[in-house]
This record gives structure tokens, sequence and C-alpha cells, in this order.
């Protein structure tokens, strides 16, 4: 199973370009708000119990579906101050372990870009951060560090490149256009 690990800053298009490239690779898409938002019924953002369970939860996913006949899932990720930096490495190991390889993918746009999304219809649908005055803030105190993330296969800016024509660089660049 091949797990298409794509990352990115709030807004940067994670959900919405993994859907395009779900749609190419018929890969299926395990988004972190399924996960966060049942946390977040339970626990506060960031309480130890929740980030515990957080990671335990995808880390769970990642193993089943390495372990089934999938050929691939996509993740999308927001890496911020309370996970763990262990987590990466975990992540590789969990999928490697069931006989799988993991590829990191970058998104990113320009901070007003991302700003001017903030407030989509499609972020509320999940419990996503739609306010701008929160993510400037965050933004400024550093809590969207990426310094454990590891190189990434592939970096897109979703201001210059839409959905579709991301997705689809993501897989020609992972040789996925036969997948499905």
């Amino acid at each position: 199973m091949k797990l298409i690990f794509l990352y990115g800053l709030p807004a940067t298009g994670k959900l919405t370009v993994a859907h395009e490239l779900a749609a190419i690779t018929g890969f299926k898409v395990f988004h972190n708000h399924l996960v966060v938002d049942v946390l977040l019924t339970v626990f506060e953002f960031g309480s130890p119990d929740f980030v515990r369970l957080r990671e335990e939860m995808w880390l769970s996913v990642f193993d089943a579906a390495g372990r089934s006949t999938l050929p691939g899932l996509i993740f999308t990720f927001n890496p911020e101050n309370t996970v763990r930096p262990e987590f990466i490495a975990n992540a590789k190991n969990t999928v490697e372990a069931a006989g799988g390889e993991i590829e990191f993918i970058e998104l990113t746009a320009p901070l007003d870009e991302l700003k001017r999304r903030m407030g989509s219809l499609s972020r509320l649908q999940f419990k996503k951060l739609s306010s701008v005055e929160l993510f400037e803030e965050l933004h400024n105190e550093g809590a969207f560090e990426v310094s454990y993330m590891p190189k990434p296969t592939l970096t897109i800016d979703t201001g210059e490149n839409q959905p579709p024509r991301a997705a689809l660089q993501i897989a020609r660049k992972l040789n996925l256009l036969t997948v499905k």
C-alpha cells in the first residue's frame, strides 16, 4: 500500500486536492479531521489524551490499510505544535512494517490566499480553523512549525495550481495514473 501523506498549512487545499487525487487513482481519502472532530467531542484540542488518541487512531488506520488489499491511501495533515514530532517516524515505520511505502507531498499557498480561503463554507463542514485572526495569531506564534517534516517528494503551490492540476502533478510524479 502506498500512503500519500499530503501536508501543509490550514487552507492550502489538502482535502480538495485529496479528493481530486482519489478520483484519478481510486485511492481512499483519510483526512485528519475525521479523527480530530471525533476526539473534540470528548477532549480539548491539544490535551494529553487528545494528542495520544489522535496519534493512535491515525497509526491504527495506517496499519490496517497497509495490511489490507488497498493499493493506496491519501492522508491529509496539518503540521502543528500539538503533534508530537515522533509521529512522522511512527507513521513511516507503521506503513513500512505493513509492507507499504509513504510519500510526503507538501501543499503551499501565499499567506494572503490562505486568509482568503479561511472562512470558506467547505472549511466549516468540519471543525477546521476558520478564523483569520486565530490563524494569524497561531502562525505568528510558530504553531505551524514544520521542521520535523521530512523533505517532500513534491511541493505544489495551490495558489498557482487549481486542485485538479495539483492532483495530476502528484499522480504523474508518483506514477499513479494507471493505478485505478
